[in-house]
């Protein structure tokens, strides 16, 4: 009795329980629209969904007992491993749908670019930690072309998402580490100019016969639907017309729950996964749509809070980027469903069936516990 106690009072400590509670209405609620989404039954995507939860809550307690000092001995061997792993992929990895993402280990396949998620800001928090107080110029270019590999290899399997992804949690270590605001604007500002000249040349830069550097084609055609879906409305702007029919048809109040018809006719693609947002807001309508909204900022406001009062730069750095992180997979997979962004599959956070994400969630969720648990211990 004694040592079950202890071992309560151990797993309570660990845990940031107002992080804690935020992630148990998102899961909550991540099932409640699973069910929804898989007709009103539970089969394989709800039980699966829940063994999902089960195992990233496992893996984001047993992260939160590393202390942080001991994540930044893993910085290097695991970004070492996954850069590894991604030239593995280059070389050996296993096609399906026309994409090299995984990788054969014999009894399962695995995905390195979700590892990269987690390694690269590792590796980033680890250098900008090692060179505290005395960062140059040079640093920022060296941290640079850290993030610039792994995210190479990615985008060339291709995977747009998650380099994404990859990219803007690197990113977000660089920027906090103190990289200067000035130096952002002329990226900005050509991003701005690149956006402007390609929606007034829509109708010459959209046509068949015309190619886009550093892109394949299905991206150019992802992007060119996204400003006019009606242009391919039975093929690809297909995800885009349904969702935001979808978005729209909930209104203020929703239809109600398990009576959306876009999803329960099939009208919606991955309505499981990339979409799910869609099939939450035709039944929960507008209102449900800002709760939601409400929840994950709560949740990236809790993750902030963590990060500013982190003991060491390591600590600080890793878990705002992390969090930053879970800002992105929000905008991007909602900006998406309502048509505001291009179809780059990016599930989102607790909602989005599957396993892979959410581990890589839970992983993330630990980090923000241990340091937020290292931080009072040293206290």
């Amino acid at each position: 009795m004694k040592r079950l106690t202890a071992l309560l009072r151990h797993v309570f400590t660990v845990l940031d329980w107002p992080l804690m509670f935020i992630l148990l209405l998102c899961a909550a609620l991540g099932l409640t629209v699973m069910y929804s989404a898989a007709s009103g039954t539970a089969d394989g995507h709800f039980i699966g969904q829940a063994r999902n939860f089960l195992v990233a809550l496992t893996a984001m307690w047993i992260v939160a007992l590393i202390p942080p000092n001991q994540l930044m001995r893993l910085a290097v061997p695991a970004y070492v491993l996954g850069v590894a792993l991604l030239v593995a992929v280059h070389f050996g990895g296993v096609t399906s749908k026309g994409a090299t993402r995984w990788l054969n280990v014999g009894f399962t396949r695995i995905q390195p670019s979700e590892m990269m998620k987690i390694a690269a800001p590792l590796m980033l928090a680890w250098y900008f930690h090692r060179h505290e107080g005395a960062v140059r110029v040079r640093d920022f270019l060296a941290a640079g072309l850290l993030l610039a590999l792994p995210c190479g290899l990615i985008m060339m399997q291709p995977d747009l998402g998650t380099a994404l992804l990859v990219f803007g949690a690197g990113f977000f270590v660089i920027y906090f580490a103190g990289l200067s605001f000035r130096l952002l604007i002329p990226v900005v500002l050509a991003c701005v100019i690149g956006i402007g000249a390609v929606v007034y040349n829509e109708n010459t830069l959209c046509s068949p016969n015309v190619a886009w550097p550093g892109l394949h084609d299905y991206q150019k055609h992802r992007i060119c639907t996204l400003l006019d879906p009606n242009t391919d409305p039975l093929g690809k702007g297909f995800h885009t017309i349904q969702s935001m029919i979808a978005v729209g048809s909930g209104g203020l109040y929703g239809k109600g729950y398990m009576k959306g018809t876009q999803s329960h006719l099939d009208f919606i693609p991955e309505h499981t996964t990339d979409f799910i947002y869609a099939v939450y807001s035709e039944e929960f309508g507008l209102y449900g749509g800002v709760a939601i909204l409400v929840l994950y900022s709560l949740l990236i406001a809790r993750g902030l809070t963590i990060a500013a009062g982190g003991a060491t730069q390591f600590g600080r750095l890793l878990a705002g980027s992390l969090t930053m992180m879970v800002f992105l997979y929000v905008f991007v997979n909602i900006g998406m469903v309502t048509g505001i962004l291009p179809v780059v599959g990016v599930p989102l956070p607790f909602m989005s069936y599957g396993g892979t994400a959410l581990f890589t969630m839970g992983v993330a969720c630990g980090i923000l516990m241990s340091v937020r648990r290292y931080k009072i211990v040293n206290a």
